[in-house]
């Protein structure tokens, strides 16, 4: 088994392994297994070289190769190759792992703080077993609050605030709030624009969800009833913000000033406002 910190250039493909594979197994019974991890971090000249020490000693010799960018693969290679491609895991394989994990170790864990983990984690398990330790090591107690401020992300009650500010506050009040709020608690504009499209993209409902549940008994005021009517934009209102949604996040991923990126963000949703109260 060679990984990527071992070196599998031309010259170990042509020494360890195929001397390793060139050697029949005892009793001439069973298989030996070669295992290259990250097998896309192997130079070109290695992968051409491998391709023939796989065809000729496939006999007593399987190959297990390992990589995340199937393109970096050479085509030789793929065709001798059965392929399989691995997604990430689904809720329900994830939380009965975790479940297992959480009663071995012993740790406090609430039941909205098993949903922030399997949705932070977004199908990867060692990403969420880190956040379990780092948040169980840092709070104690597994909250939804506590899961969300040991990842740095942002809380939804703090994308509702700043969905509200853009839209119920005039330009000025809107990017001074977003930006304090940013600067307290140390948010990308990255994450907060990855939520605020959620909420675009599905609605009001996430918006009287939180809302709902942090204040059952109490009613919604003027400008959060605003916020719940006006998420649910018509559908071509909609597409217009989705697309500018889009621009911004390309530019920020061509690293561009954060300050200008979310003034971009708020004019986008205050000309929406004014577009929606213009139809109305």
């Amino acid at each position: 088994q060679l990984n990527a910190s071992d070196d599998r250039g031309i010259d170990i493909v042509r020494g360890p392994i195929l001397s390793f594979a060139s050697t029949r197994t005892i009793f001439k019974k069973g298989f030996k297994l070669v295992i290259l991890d990250e097998a896309d971090a192997m130079t070109q000249d290695a992968q051409n070289a491998l391709r023939r020490v796989i065809e000729k000693f496939t006999e007593n010799t399987r190959f297990c190769l390992i990589c995340n960018y199937l393109s970096k693969i050479i085509p030789a290679l793929q065709s001798r190759c059965t392929r399989f491609r691995f997604g990430p895991l689904t809720p329900e394989l994830m939380v009965p792992r975790l479940q297992h994990v959480i009663q071995e170790e012993g740790v406090d864990v609430s039941e909205d703080g098993m949903k922030a983990l399997v949705t932070l984690s977004s199908g990867d398990m060692r990403r969420a077993l880190n956040i379990l330790q780092s948040t169980s090591m840092a709070f104690g107690k597994v909250t939804e609050e506590n899961v969300y401020t040991c990842t740095g992300h942002p809380l939804k009650s703090d994308i509702a605030n700043i969905l509200d500010w853009m839209l119920n506050q005039d330009f000025s009040t809107a990017y001074r709030k977003i930006t304090e709020l940013k600067t307290l608690k140390g948010l990308a504009l990255q994450d907060i624009l990855t939520e605020i499209h959620l909420f675009v993209h599905r609605g009001g409902e996430r918006v009287w969800l939180q809302m709902s549940l942090e204040r059952p008994n109490f009613p919604l005021s003027l400008t959060e009833c605003f916020l719940l009517s006006t998420v649910d934009f018509p559908p071509s209102i909609r597409i217009q913000l989705l697309i500018k949604l889009a621009d911004i996040e390309y530019r920020l991923a061509a690293g561009t000033s954060e300050k200008i990126q979310l003034s971009s963000l708020i004019a986008a949703f205050q000309v929406v406002r004014d577009l929606v109260v213009a139809e109305a």
